[in-house]
């Protein structure tokens, strides 16, 4: 910063910019959000997020903790969360607008700035920015990295540096024209999503006809259906079983005793690599003689899927693989036949996902595990290969365009939080819009 700047930008604490700081309770909660008018609802700490304010993140109080007007949140505060894992704690947002009857809890805190000294969004930019966020995590205290909490005073005695008044209007009004372009962006997002699910079931159950076409619903032409044990099919897709038509591999863990065992460039599959329909890079590699030994590898478009382990209990992750690799024993390789295409097969287990969560059983010791017999007994409808070929190629281009969303959703956040940085730093000065601004007030 200049020493210009430096002259007209004053050190504050963040008690200075404050007419009010608060906490609330943190009783024992029904897991649902507040329906009924006269109902009061507590934040949950997820409602304080680096992409803004999220109202729906809350819970209904119990009646006993109604009616406290003293913590409600109101439209301009700035909350900050105070407790729980470290990479949650310090969380910044200020509250554009907001629904009544809603109140911090003892995991947060919320601050009222003093309106014609700070706007919300400047004081919300301002601790966010890397020194202060320091200060704060330099005096967080807990006894693990997942349970950490400072104390209100912490908060309070943050030093900032603040940009005069006229500034900090401009700054904000960047800021909130850049919160729209990303909050327009997330929505088109969430949307794109729903579509993206909507139309895997559909192409899933009712296929592409020969003109192109998803084929009407079996309500509407029942003529084209035929009625299988997953339900209704089209007349000319293949009623079969998972395990007719695929074939099946398990996979192993080499010897860490054996240091050559853990050298080469056969990338080795693990649950926890396995985020995602297209993640299949491993973090782990093994040798060929490894490989050879014990753990199979598996041909670029091999479908992987978990079958043991505890990432079973929140979800049913999918792999189509991009190069040949060998996988652990939590894991099976599932190959197509010669009338099946693996990415059409990856699609049908995604779109199958929660059925075989369902299936999810208990092995030793909490494990969680899928059994075989439950897999490959799974009805599947098989269309002609250039039936699959068009659906992949429907859903891939959907897939594409949530892909072009997120990454400028992502380019937006990375453009604020750069920008945003040069403006309350002082690097980037919005002097000179000021006086453009000045000078068309004068002469109109």
């Amino acid at each position: 910063m200049s020493e210009s700047t430096l002259d007209t930008w004053k050190p504050v604490t963040v008690r200075d910019l404050v007419e009010k700081h608060f906490c609330g309770p943190s009783p024992d909660c029904e897991e649902r959000q507040v329906f009924k008018s006269d109902e009061w609802g507590v934040l949950k700490t997820t409602a304080i997020t680096w992409s803004g304010w999220d109202e729906r993140a809350h819970k209904v109080l119990p009646k006993a903790y109604w009616n406290q007007p003293d913590i409600e949140v109101h439209s301009g505060d700035v909350l900050v969360t105070k407790a729980g894992p470290r990479h949650r704690v310090g969380v910044v947002c200020y509250v554009p607008s907001t629904r009544k009857q809603l109140v911090v809890s003892g995991k947060m805190i919320a601050l009222r700035p003093k309106v014609g000294v700070v706007d919300s969004a400047v004081l919300a930019g301002l601790i966010a920015r890397q020194a202060p966020q320091k200060y704060i995590q330099d005096r967080t205290t807990g006894m693990a990295e997942s349970q950490v909490n400072f104390a209100n005073e912490v908060l309070l005695n943050t030093p900032l540096n603040l940009p005069p008044l006229g500034e900090q209007r401009v700054i904000a009004q960047i800021s909130e024209r850049l919160d729209t372009a990303l909050h327009e962006t997330e929505a088109i997002i969430a949307k794109l999503m729903a579509v993206k699910q909507g139309l895997l079931h559909d192409l899933l159950t009712r296929g592409i006809a020969a003109n192109g076409e998803l084929r009407p619903p079996q309500a509407e032409a029942p003529h084209l259906y035929k009625e299988s044990p997953q339900g209704w099919i089209p007349k000319e897709w293949e009623d079969t079983v998972l395990g007719a038509v695929t074939t099946w591999a398990s996979g192993g863990t080499p010897s860490r005793a054996v240091p050559g065992n853990w050298v080469g460039p056969i990338a080795l599959l693990t649950p926890k690599d396995m985020k995602s329909f297209e993640m299949s890079d491993a973090s782990e590699h093994i040798s060929v003689k490894a490989a050879q030994l014990g753990s199979r590898v598996m041909p670029a478009d091999t479908v992987f899927i978990v079958v043991r382990g505890m990432i079973l209990a929140h979800t049913f992750p999918v792999v189509l693989g991009r190069q040949p690799m060998a996988f652990n024993q939590d894991v099976k390789a599932v190959t197509a036949g010669p009338h099946l295409s693996g990415r059409f097969l990856a699609h049908w287990f995604v779109a199958n996902s929660s059925h075989f969560l369902r299936k999810v059983t208990e092995a030793t010791h909490g494990t969680k595990k899928l059994d075989m017999g439950d897999l490959v007994s799974m009805p599947i409808g098989v269309p002609a290969l250039v039936e699959q070929h068009a659906i992949i190629e429907r859903q891939a281009a959907i897939n594409r365009q949530f892909t072009d969303e997120s990454l400028y959703h992502a380019q937006l956040k990375a453009l604020k939080t750069g920008l945003m940085d040069d403006l309350l730093t002082g690097r980037v000065r919005v002097t000179p819009l000021l006086a453009e601004a000045a000078q068309q007030k004068g002469s109109a």
